[in-house]
């Protein structure tokens, strides 16, 4: 079972790195969240997961909602949340820029926003991970992108 714990740690620890931080916008306290499901996995190594992916997508989810219960009142990390793609360039103040605008959004907006664009999630696959209503998951990306364009042509200009 070890085995299999590491393969979908290989598989899927990335991934689920990139959306806890978006959620929680500390690299630690993502750090922290993969460790934990991570950990409660190999704990009850006798338990089959059906769908991985979906699995732990939901447990890093249920993970960052609970850390961020608790960290309310602690510092944010000011740290990069996005990390520049291998061989392009981008701009310091357009990453800055969008960063910014990211960290204003909703918890809920950013979360949705970072499954559809940065996840490649369909709405309807966004749903099930977040078990909200197909139509609030479209509301939320609507209101995020448009809070994102406001923010960002302010912004740039």
């Amino acid at each position: 079972m070890s085995e299999e714990i590491a393969r979908l740690y290989d598989a899927y620890a990335a991934g689920l790195y990139r959306y806890a931080l978006m959620l929680l916008g500390d690299r630690a306290l993502a750090e922290d969240a993969i460790h934990q499901v991570f950990s409660r996995m190999v704990a009850a190594a006798s338990s089959r997961i059906d769908r991985p992916d979906h699995y732990l997508r939901r447990a890093v989810r249920n993970e960052c909602y609970t850390l961020l219960r608790r960290r309310r009142d602690d510092a944010v990390d000011d740290r990069p949340l996005l990390e520049p793609v291998d061989g392009a360039s981008v701009d310091h103040d357009e990453r800055l820029a969008i960063e910014a605008a990211l960290r204003e959004l909703p918890v809920d907006q950013r979360e949705v926003l970072t499954l559809k664009v940065y996840e490649g999630l369909t709405f309807r696959e966004i749903a099930e991970v977040t078990d909200a209503p197909l139509n609030t998951v479209a509301s939320r990306y609507r209101y995020a992108i448009d809070k994102m364009r406001a923010a960002l042509d302010v912004r740039i200009r």
